[in-house]
């Protein structure tokens, strides 16, 4: 996936209802990012390329940069029997940290790659995710490109935005943050709740640099 400037122009594109409505929402927290990073794959899905996502724009929230998903809801026309729901129901976000980001468009470029997979398996095994969730790969390398943060999987929370209705339905904002094996573990237990350990962690970012709260 490659940063495509390309901004998509209602006027001239029909059926964008969707992705207007996603680009809407984060306008309201980032008025000023008419322009954000935007990654888009060479071959949309629909025309048979392997991405599912259509792309994935990055804003500047000043100290991180915040992801958000195109395709997991319907972007275009509606197109399922749902009226109640837009798609899956969902787009994810991420908030990563511009700390300990020693090739920042590398890791934006990763991020953007890292939701894709995400969609990937969403779309494969039918499966919404939703808030206070976990996510557990299973790998001990760190998810960043050069593999040595301790950030190796994910809990989700609630994003700011929360739910949106679209003409295609409604979908949820949902916010996937970094933690590291060790952290999950009393989670995988049953010790502690996913929100047990978000409060723990006491931040929506995901940061590269920070050490392990166990």
């Amino acid at each position: 996936m490659t940063e495509n400037e390309l901004i998509f122009d209602p006027n001239q594109t029909p059926c964008m209802d969707g992705w207007n409505a996603i680009t809407e929402a984060f306008l309201g927290l980032y008025p000023n990012q008419a322009e954000p990073k935007h990654f888009a794959p060479e071959l949309p899905y629909a025309m048979g390329g392997d991405d599912p996502l259509d792309g994935v724009s990055a804003y500047d929230g000043g100290d991180f940069w915040h992801f958000v998903s195109y395709g997991l809801s319907e972007l275009y026309a509606k197109e399922s029997e749902d009226k109640e729901l837009s798609g899956m129901g969902f787009e994810l976000t991420l908030k990563l940290s511009k700390n300990a980001l020693p090739d920042e468009e590398a890791e934006l470029e990763n991020i953007a790659a890292l939701m894709q997979s995400l969609a990937e398996l969403c779309f494969e095994q039918e499966d919404v995710i939703s808030p206070y969730e976990y996510i557990y790969t299973g790998q001990e390398e760190g998810v960043d490109t050069d593999s040595k943060s301790k950030i190796c999987g994910f809990i989700t929370l609630p994003d700011e935005l929360g739910t949106i209705s679209t003409p295609n339905g409604k979908l949820s904002f949902v916010k996937l943050i970094g933690v590291t094996n060790a952290e999950l573990k009393p989670v995988l237990d049953g010790h502690w709740s996913v929100k047990d350990l978000a409060d723990k962690l006491g931040t929506d970012c995901t940061d590269y640099g920070r050490k392990s709260l166990l």
